[in-house]
């Protein structure tokens, strides 16, 4: 049954992200289901000015620039019960000192992937019609192409290869259906019929490499992935290809990659990198088959308030005594980001 005394809500995070996340109707249901000071946000747990709102703190509302919550947080924090994260991945947020002491988790990477399957399906239709290639073209010619120079351009029966089903990737296999492509995907935790159901053939990644005209990365970032794609699996991507990585760039060999690129093999369309950013001498920042951003397909500007909203709903869903839409448990972190 509902709790009939509103529990104490803390903010912890980089103030700077507030106003985004919480524009005033939000903060206005925040104040409304729970007892929270607006004005103040934990940036440093070890603050001596933090120590008597942690001691009362019953939920946790975190974000970009929360430090991690340590045992020695919690045990200055000896009510909490819930953290609420207003960002995508938890894994360096929390510890196994706060799964002992049960504490519930919440995150809004439900939200956050909207934008980052978003982002790249613009990039799938972009490549697909070669049009990073033919703006530079123009640029260097001012000249229109010839027939010769658009015969593989278009998005008709593209090979679209997904690597992990991830909440990104199912989002993404989603926005994909409508168009004239065929999907393919490589998940080890997903069965045939569960890739059938989303659209798309369960292959190998070997084969899955083999088959697409276009690559895209949305598995986590775990020792399993580590530079899953080296040099051998590179290799495999038809010449020609496009590899998307909006993921990390540590599933993907930084040398191999640029190998690759440097040499005019394949395209590459990468909002991640390792490391991140790249040394100001790196090629990439100049190769015309390369089309690099920096780190903008997850939440930015308005979209934030998205992940806000999700936070205010599970706080909503926590007075009202419900449990939460977007919990994270422990044995999900061997396989999420």
């Amino acid at each position: 049954m509902p709790n009939p005394q509103p529990p104490r809500a803390v903010f912890a995070m980089d103030p700077v992200h507030l106003p985004l996340l919480f524009p005033p109707p939000l903060l206005a249901r925040l104040k409304q289901a729970s007892d929270l000071d607006p004005g103040f946000v934990v940036r440093d747990f070890a603050d001596p000015a933090a120590a008597e709102t942690l001691a009362r703190a019953e939920v946790l509302i975190t974000g970009w620039g929360c430090p991690s919550l340590d045992a020695g947080v919690l045990t200055a924090a000896p009510r909490l019960r819930t953290v609420l994260h207003a960002a995508g991945s938890v894994r360096s947020l929390v510890g196994e000192a706060l799964w002992e002491r049960g504490i519930t988790v919440s995150s809004a990477v439900t939200g956050n992937a909207l934008p980052v399957a978003e982002y790249t399906l613009a990039m799938i239709l972009l490549a697909g019609k070669d049009t990073f290639t033919h703006r530079e073209r123009f640029r260097a010619t001012h000249a229109y192409p010839t027939d010769a120079e658009t015969a593989h351009t278009g998005n008709v029966g593209r090979r679209i290869g997904i690597i992990g089903a991830s909440r990104v990737g199912r989002r993404l296999l989603e926005l994909l259906r409508p168009f004239d492509f065929t999907l393919l995907l490589h998940d080890p935790y997903v069965s045939p019929a569960t890739a059938a159901a989303l659209g798309a053939e369960l292959l190998s990644l070997e084969d899955l490499l083999r088959n697409s005209d276009i690559v895209s990365l949305h598995a986590p970032d775990i020792p399993e992935t580590y530079r899953m794609l080296d040099a051998g699996r590179l290799a495999l991507i038809r010449d020609g290809g496009v590899l998307i990585n909006t993921s990390r760039g540590a599933l993907v060999d930084p040398d191999a990659l640029t190998d690759e690129l440097v040499s005019g093999r394949l395209h590459a369309v990468l909002d991640v990198t390792e490391p991140e950013p790249l040394p100001t001498g790196s090629p990439l920042y100049r190769l015309p088959n390369v089309f690099l951003t920096p780190h903008i397909a997850g939440s930015l500007g308005n979209e934030l308030e998205r992940l806000g909203r999700i936070v205010v709903e599970e706080l909503e869903r926590l007075v009202a005594g419900l449990p939460p839409a977007h919990q994270v448990r422990h044995s999900d972190l061997a396989r999420v980001a």
